[in-house]
């Protein structure tokens, strides 16, 4: 597949990946970008709808914390994930910060379509390493599933809007078990080659280990440059920030996380959150490593949206510092 040229945002200009020597040396990287992801993957599998206007004061709440990137919401039809269904309304109802992005997942071309409408400046798509997750997700094949991004890819060079790709169940399938690593690279190449400016690699279901995380990644990262890789790791066997560290030693210097470590996936039962915001940057603070992140603000924005939705935070540094 012929290589594609790739939009970049305007944050990533700034962004200087670890060197390979670097990397080979398991040095850490200066800086890590933070992909909020609370206010889409964090909400999405909630069972109780969550009112438009508490979306719209988590996401002003965030932007107010020195993140960079927030994902706001989900172009999908309300049929397959009911929560996001006020997606137009939620973009056109916060308060966009200057450099700050705000991206939205955007499944199909219609999707990608109404997002634009709705005021979208960058969008994400989104894929999995595995056939029966693909099928569940978002209703057809893998090979399929690329022919949609195809459409939306066009439709976004043409508007010069950026796109990042997520690839899913990394590190295991739910429904097919152990991923080979050589798949997740095969996907993310297509990926990356039809134009994603970035990868975003997905332990949807928060199974994975350090070594299967270097393994992992060893494979991936010669398909596609470390520099446009990023990490999103769920919890759920209490791996994520291990498995985080792993990849920064490699020279990832992008990761996703949720605040309030809130999340899950409605298609891959059992899966807790995602890592809480709070932690990584707690972490990321004891490295020395910068992410400008204000993390006191960031533990209230967690305390709100716990509030909002009568739980307790999964954050493991809110509940040692009894926020909640």
């Amino acid at each position: 597949m012929a290589a594609t040229r790739r939009l970049l945002p305007r944050w990533a200009v700034s962004l200087r990946p670890v060197s390979a020597a670097a990397a080979a040396a398991g040095a850490f990287p200066k800086r890590v970008k933070l992909v909020e992801v609370g206010p889409r993957d964090g909400l999405q599998n909630e069972k109780n709808v969550v009112p438009t206007p508490v979306k719209i004061n988590l996401i002003n709440m965030l932007s107010e914390t020195g993140l960079q990137v927030i994902e706001a919401t989900s172009f999908v039809s309300p049929k397959w994930v009911p929560q996001m269904a006020d997606h137009t309304e939620v973009m056109q109802g916060i308060n966009k910060m200057p450099g700050i992005s705000y991206p939205v997942l955007t499944p199909n071309l219609k999707g990608f379509q109404a997002a634009v409408a709705a005021g979208a400046k960058e969008v994400s798509i989104f894929g999995a390493a595995s056939e029966l997750f693909t099928k569940k997700n978002i209703n057809c094949s893998i090979e399929e599933s690329l022919e949609r991004f195809d459409e939306v890819m066009t439709a976004a060079r043409a508007a010069s809007i950026p796109v990042r790709g997520y690839v899913s169940c990394v590190l295991g399938c739910p429904y097919e078990g152990k991923i080979s690593a050589a798949k997740v690279a095969e996907v993310s190449k297509k990926m990356y080659s039809m134009g994603c400016y970035e990868i975003s690699l997905g332990d949807t279901i928060g199974i994975g280990t350090p070594g299967s995380m270097k393994e992992m990644l060893t494979a991936v990262m010669k398909e596609v440059p470390v520099g446009a890789l990023a990490v999103h790791c769920h919890d759920t066997y209490g791996q994520a920030l291990a498995n985080i560290l792993v990849a920064l030693q490699m020279g990832v210097s992008v990761v996703d996380a949720s605040v309030a470590g809130l999340g899950g996936c409605p298609y891959a039962q059992g899966a807790s959150g995602n890592v809480a915001t709070e932690d990584l940057v707690y972490m990321l603070n004891g490295l020395g490593i910068h992410t400008g992140v204000d993390l006191q603000k960031l533990m209230d924005t967690g305390t709100f949206i716990c509030n909002a939705l009568n739980r307790r935070t999964n954050s493991k540094v809110s509940q040692a510092s009894c926020r909640l």
